[in-house]
């Protein structure tokens, strides 16, 4: 969804945490969201996408493993 700080919302709270990654909106409307996590803070990551911000509607969380070597982050961003 976009336009209702989801983006915003998700960095804030990933870079509470010090999570590194990122946050776009997709062509398609959907979200994609990056981050190098331990796998104990996989979860804590799920629940602030799953949250999402006050006006957001999540349907739908899809999650994929990515190599660690494509992963090299300097914080946590909202890209467009």
């Amino acid at each position: 969804m976009q336009g209702v700080f989801y983006r915003k919302f998700v960095s804030q709270n990933a870079m509470k945490r010090q999570f590194q990654g990122y946050v776009k909106n997709l062509p398609n409307g959907t979200v994609e969201a990056v981050a190098s996590l331990w796998d104990e803070d996989l979860s804590l990551f799920r629940k602030i996408l799953e949250e999402g911000s006050p006006l957001s509607h999540i349907e739908d969380i899809e999650m994929t493993i990515l190599e660690e070597d494509d992963l090299v982050y300097d914080g946590f961003e909202v890209r467009s």
